[in-house]
């Protein structure tokens, strides 16, 4: 089985930095959110946009279709000349119907209403003026419309004095030659249409203004009526403030006049048509936009040259002016295009309406750019509808274009509007981040960079150098500097205190070892036999005492002390330790040689004195540890190149945790060894003599005891 914990991957070169990247990696994080987020949310409403664009690009669609298809839509149609907003003077416009049914009232009203072709002026008039669209109901020309008055005074039939009614004046020029009429109203005599909740109606009977002079037809007796001119007027029964109906007062009340005039220029033409039967008369005429008609109404008593008090004047200010195609434009989107043009007549100049195009100076580059590149799904997206629209005169294309450029623009739009908060957002992020960093995380990494070259300054006693003082705060990184500073004095102190404190020993060492050389010199003097057992053991301590003179520490003593390896006989060194070991106070060590005798000795690289430390120490070891009255035991194996001694004694086992420490200097398996005269440091010398000999000293627990081995390299030719 496979455990996951061999492939765990470590790097352990950024411990140190784990905190600091945890920390940066989370800020970071925090602002490729809020970046992503703003950019999800803007592709998010770049989808949704798409959507209610292809919405209402239909619905544009379909509100342009039905606006055409009305009459009033079909009017504009009919009249692109419109357009150009010239109505001071009226112009006949080319009507959705073939004629209109001047004698009726209502439907006067109805047909003017649904064609829209009323012009609105700010004295509350209104005025129509058109032509049917079929040539042969003949070449007249309807006038309608309605004004404010008060109640209408009728001319009575038989009566000269024309100015002493409302009349209507008409004036139409048209190809270099001008007509003019003026109507006065006569009253019908039909019972229920006086004094009645109808009102009053009648009729306009039309002269030729030349035929009136001063108002009157007195001077032209003879004057008769123009037949063709044929007009209705009628006035409502209720005021226009309706506080006043309760009243018998003379007030302004709503009135209306139908008038259909004959135009001799329109009638020959038509006449001139009507006898080539076998071509179609062109209607409109081309010059029809050139015909041009003023109609004033005229109350009771007005002068000629007053015209001021006229109750309707069509050359006045208008206020409203009739639907046109141009009037489609706020219906389009930003940057649509619409098309309209003649099927029939295709060299006709087509109509192009364009939507307002988005203000691109409101939106920036980049994001429009970022808004374009975002993807969304665009399969049914369509951006193109053809329409056609049938009237009685010829048949119209509809073609509607969209422009996904206005709606990128029109989200960039927004979107720099909001791209504000966002940008706020990041700055407050990062001067978060910033402050942190400068505040917190910078004195972090200066703390821990000294606590990081602690370590080595204390080994070499440099901790004047080391300092925190600039650290210090009321807050709890400068709390934490003033406690590392407070506890790195007490460290500085006690680094001196233990200065002195190994100058004392070194002092005391001196001491010792200049007391103790002069009797060795009288001792060795007095044993100077070299059979004499006393020689070896006064010169072991001569080499122990040079080789402590003058240290600070044992530990430094051993380590730098230098030996003088030779060559010896390491069977006889060996009977020699074991002959010995009882005037050491070491019973019961057997040597056992299991090398076979020849008559070669066994040499080995060792020093002599060193050697038989190391063998002493291991062997007082083991006599600590050994059973009672059990042997020590000492065997002796060699190889080519190596011999190893193997001493070993019955006893316990050195426990598994303890087995690597025993040669370090200073362990002892007594709590206070150093009262009963173990320091802990035997087997660390005989570690130490081991690898200055160029040899190696190891332990191992067997059955029942304890088995420490010495290894030495033989010398070369042995």
């Amino acid at each position: 089985m496979i455990h996951a914990k061999k492939f765990k991957f470590k790097l352990p070169f950024l411990d140190a930095y784990r905190l600091r990247i945890l920390f940066r990696g989370a800020f970071l994080l925090l602002i490729i959110a809020t970046l992503y987020l703003a950019v999800f949310v803007l592709q998010q409403e770049k989808q949704l946009s798409y959507n209610n664009y292809q919405h209402n690009f239909l619905k544009t669609k379909q509100q342009i279709s039905a606006t055409l298809r009305h009459p009033t839509g079909q009017l504009a149609l009919l009249n692109p000349h419109m357009d150009k907003g010239q109505l001071s003077a009226q112009s006949p416009v080319l009507l959705p119907f073939a004629s209109i049914d001047f004698d009726d009232q209502h439907k006067v009203q109805q047909a003017i209403a649904m064609s829209g072709c009323m012009v609105q002026y700010t004295n509350g008039g209104g005025l129509c003026v058109g032509v049917g669209n079929n040539p042969w109901a003949g070449g007249f020309v309807y006038v309608a419309g309605d004004f404010l008055s008060n109640n209408l005074v009728a001319h009575p039939p038989g009566e000269l004095v024309l100015d002493a009614a409302h009349r209507v004046r008409v004036t139409v020029n048209w190809r270099g030659q001008t007509y003019r009429w003026l109507a006065p109203f006569e009253e019908s005599q039909t019972a229920g249409y006086k004094n009645t909740a109808i009102g009053v109606r009648g009729r306009l009977t039309s002269f030729n203004e030349a035929d009136v002079v001063a108002g009157s037809l007195e001077s032209n007796p003879n004057a008769r009526p123009e037949k063709d001119f044929r007009g209705w007027l009628w006035q409502h029964a209720h005021c226009v403030n309706p506080a006043l109906n309760n009243v018998n007062l003379d007030c302004a009340k709503k009135t209306y006049f139908s008038i259909r005039l004959p135009v001799k220029l329109l009638e020959a033409e038509l006449l001139a048509a009507k006898q080539q039967r076998s071509q179609l008369p062109a209607w409109p005429p081309a010059d029809l936009s050139a015909l041009k008609i003023h109609v004033e109404v005229l109350p009771p008593n007005d002068a000629p040259a007053i015209e001021a008090s006229a109750l309707f004047d069509s050359n006045g200010p208008i206020a409203v002016a009739p639907f046109s195609i141009r009037d489609l434009t706020p219906l389009l989107l930003a940057g649509e295009t619409l098309t309209i043009r003649k099927l029939k007549n295709s060299a006709n100049t087509a109509i192009i309406l364009t939507g307002a195009t988005a203000d691109a100076n409101s939106s920036w580059h980049l994001l429009t750019r970022l808004i374009e590149w975002l993807p969304i799904d665009k399969s049914a997206m369509q951006l193109h509808s053809s329409e056609n629209i049938s009237t009685l005169s010829d048949t119209y294309e509809m073609t509607l274009i969209g422009n996904i450029q206005s709606i990128n623009q029109g989200l960039s739009a927004v979107a720099t509007r909001v791209s504000w908060f966002v940008g706020a957002n990041l700055a407050a992020i990062i001067i978060a981040w910033v402050v942190i960093e400068i505040g917190i995380i910078r004195r972090i990494t200066r703390l821990t960079k000294r606590a990081a070259s602690l370590s080595s300054t204390v080994k070499t006693n440099k901790l004047e150098s080391f300092s925190l003082n600039d650290m210090r705060g009321v807050d709890e990184l400068g709390v934490l500097a003033s406690c590392l500073h407070d506890l790195l004095q007490r460290v500085k102190e006690d680094v001196e205190r233990e200065s002195i404190r190994v100058a004392q020993e070194r002092d005391m060492w001196n001491a010792v070892g200049h007391e103790i050389m002069s009797p060795l010199q009288s001792l060795i003097a007095l044993h100077d036999t070299p059979n004499d057992p006393s020689n070896r053991y006064i010169s072991r301590m001569q080499q122990a005492i040079r080789i402590l003179y003058g240290s600070a520490s044992p530990s430094e003593a051993f380590e730098s002390s230098h030996l003088q390896v030779s060559s010896i006989d390491l069977v006889a060194f060996l009977n020699s330790v074991a002959n010995n070991a009882p005037s050491a106070g070491i019973q019961q060590v057997i040597f056992k040689n299991t090398v076979k005798a020849n008559s070669k000795p066994l040499l080995v690289r060792a020093d002599e004195y060193s050697l038989e430390d190391v063998v002493t120490h291991v062997l007082r070891n083991a006599d600590r540890f050994r059973v009672a009255n059990s042997a020590i035991t000492m065997q002796l194996q060699a190889s080519e190149n190596a011999a190893s001694i193997t001493i070993h004694n019955d006893g316990p086992n050195i426990e598994t945790e303890f087995i690597d420490k025993i040669f370090e200097y200073g362990v002892s398996d007594q709590l206070d060894a150093a009262a009963v005269g173990n320091r802990g440091q035997g087997l660390f010398v005989a570690k130490t003599y081991m690898a200055k000999m160029g040899g190696t000293i190891a332990v191992q627990n067997t059955a029942g005891g304890v088995s420490f081995i010495l290894s030495l390299q033989r010398t070369v030719g042995a």
